[in-house]
C-alpha cells in the first residue's frame, strides 16, 4: 500500500492532516514528531511522498527537508514562515511545493497537489530547448512532479520523438533554436496533433507581445518567459495537464457508450466514415459487422432488466477482447453491436467472428443471487466490395437478420 509520512511538532495539526489525507486519498499514513522518528520511519518503509515541517526541536534548521530529499522521497514543505527570500531559498531545493500553514484551504490545496502528483504519472512531457541547463533545470522539476520526461536540443529531433512516442501528453518548446525555431515546431506539432491531444507551451526571454501573440494564435496552449520561477513553471505545466485531462474525458463521455465503456453509434460513424475512404483508396481489405443478441427480450422479462444489462456488458468484454486492438466496436444501441475489422480478409473475419460466437455460448452471467444466464449472439458479415459505408453496413444488418432467420446463433457472410 502507498504511504505518506507527515513530519510536525504540532500534534494536534498533524492529527488534522493525517486524518484528512487519509480519508481524501485512502493512503497509508504515518506520522513522525521528531527529526530522529522522522529517520526511523524513512528506514524502516518506502514512501511515495513526504510532508515535512521546516523546523523541528531536534533540527531547527529544515535538516529533515535535506535528508528525506536524499532518501529519494518526493517533498512537500509546510512552514508557518512566509518570509519571502525564505521561501525563495527553500525552493531552490529539489522539493515539489512550498506551502504555508494557513488554514483549511492550506490542506485542500496539498490534497490535490498530492492527486495531481499521483496523475502525473499517467503523462509524457516532451522538452525541447538547446540550452543545456534549462533541459536539466525543466527535467528536474518535472521528474520531481512526476512526470515522464524526454528532453531534445532542436526541432527536428523532437519531429521524430512524437512519431516514437505518439502518447506524449505537452511539448514544451523554446522559440530560438537551431534547425527549426519553437514557431516553426509548433506549426508542425499542430499539423499532427490537435489541441485536445496535445498541449503546447511556448518558452522565451522575449517579452515581445507580437512573437506571444503569434505563438498562440497558431497552436500554442501557454507561454512562459525566461527566466521563469520554479512555481509559476510547476503551476502552468500542471494547469495545462489538468485541462487537457478535463478536455478528454468530456470527449470521451461524448463518444462512449455508458453503461459498456464501448464507443457510441455517433464516433463510430465520424470515425469509420474517414477509415472507409482512406481504406477504400490504399485498396485494403475490411469488414462491417453487426452483431445482436438472441432472445434478449426473454432474458430481461426472466431475470429483469438489470441482469439484461450485465449480459450486454458480458457481451462488450468479449468483442473488446476479441479482436485486434486497431478494430473499432461499438455499441449501436440496446443489444446491437457493430464492428470494423480492419485490413482483414473474409476467411479471417469469419475465423473471428467465430471464435467470439462461441466464446459468447460458453460464456456465463451470474445473476445477483448466483444464478448462471447463458445466451448466444446471431452475426452478420459485410465484407468491403465497391459500395458506400452506409451500403456496407446495410448489407451487414441484412446478413444479421438472415442469421436470426435461419435459427440465431450463427455467422452469416456475403
Amino acid at each position: 500500500m502507498d504511504r505518506i509520512l507527515v513530519v510536525d511538532d504540532n500534534k494536534t495539526l498533524v492529527k488534522l492532516i493525517s486524518r484528512k489525507l487519509s480519508s481524501e486519498l485512502g493512503i497509508q499514513i504515518d506520522v513522525a514528531y521528531s527529526f530522529a522518528e522522522a529517520k526511523l520511519f524513512l528506514h524502516r518503509y518506502d514512501y511515495i511522498m513526504a510532508l515535512l515541517d521546516v523546523n523541528l526541536p531536534d533540527a531547527p534548521n529544515g535538516e529533515v527537508i535535506d535528508y528525506t530529499i536524499s532518501k529519494g522521497v518526493k517533498v512537500i514543505v509546510l512552514s508557518g514562515n512566509d518570509n519571502k527570500e525564505f521561501r525563495h531559498n527553500m525552493l531552490e531545493k529539489n522539493i515539489i511545493d512550498y506551502v504555508n500553514k494557513d488554514g483549511k484551504e492550506t490542506l485542500q490545496y496539498v490534497i490535490h497537489l498530492i492527486q495531481r502528483v499521483q496523475k502525473n504519472q499517467n503523462h509524457k512531457i516532451l522538452v525541447v530547448d538547446d540550452v543545456l541547463m534549462f533541459r536539466k533545470k525543466m527535467e528536474q522539476i518535472l521528474t520531481n512532479l512526476n512526470y515522464k520526461v524526454i528532453t531534445v536540443a532542436h526541432g527536428e529531433e523532437a519531429l521524430g520523438m512524437v512519431e516514437v512516442h505518439p502518447d506524449i501528453s505537452l511539448a514544451i518548446v523554446d522559440y530560438v533554436m537551431p534547425v527549426m525555431n519553437g514557431f516553426e515546431l509548433t506549426v508542425k506539432l499542430r499539423e499532427k496533433f490537435d489541441k485536445n491531444s496535445l498541449s503546447i507551451i511556448a518558452l522565451s526571454s522575449s517579452e515581445d507581445d507580437d512573437i506571444i501573440a503569434k505563438f498562440l494564435k497558431n497552436g500554442a496552449n501557454d507561454y512562459i518567459t525566461k527566466p521563469f520561477s520554479k512555481e509559476e513553471f510547476s503551476c502552468r505545466i500542471n494547469n495545462s495537464i489538468e485541462a487537457l485531462e478535463n478536455i478528454q474525458l468530456i470527449t470521451n463521455h461524448a463518444n462512449r457508450d455508458f453503461l459498456t465503456g464501448l464507443y457510441n453509434r455517433r464516433y463510430f460513424f465520424d470515425n469509420t466514415t474517414k477509415y472507409f475512404e482512406e481504406a477504400v483508396n490504399n485498396g485494403e481489405s475490411f469488414a462491417i459487422t453487426m452483431v445482436d443478441i438472441d432472445h434478449f427480450k426473454k432474458i430481461n422479462d426472466t431475470y429483469g432488466h438489470d441482469v439484461g444489462d450485465k449480459a450486454i456488458v458480458n457481451l462488450s468484454e468479449i468483442l473488446r477482447s476479441g479482436v485486434d486492438r486497431n478494430d473499432l466496436v461499438a455499441r449501436f444501441g440496446g443489444e446491437e453491436f457493430c464492428i470494423v475489422l480492419k485490413n482483414i480478409s473474409e476467411k479471417n473475419a469469419l475465423t473471428v467472428m467465430e471464435r467470439i460466437r462461441n466464446n459468447v455460448k460458453n460464456s456465463v452471467t451470474k445473476t445477483d443471487d448466483g444464478q448462471d444466464v447463458t445466451f448466444t449472439i446471431s452475426i452478420g458479415i459485410a465484407l468491403y466490395h465497391e459500395a458506400t459505408l452506409e451500403e456496407t453496413i446495410n448489407e451487414a444488418d441484412m446478413l444479421l437478420y438472415n442469421a436470426k432467420q435461419n435459427g440465431r446463433d450463427q455467422v452469416v457472410s456475403n
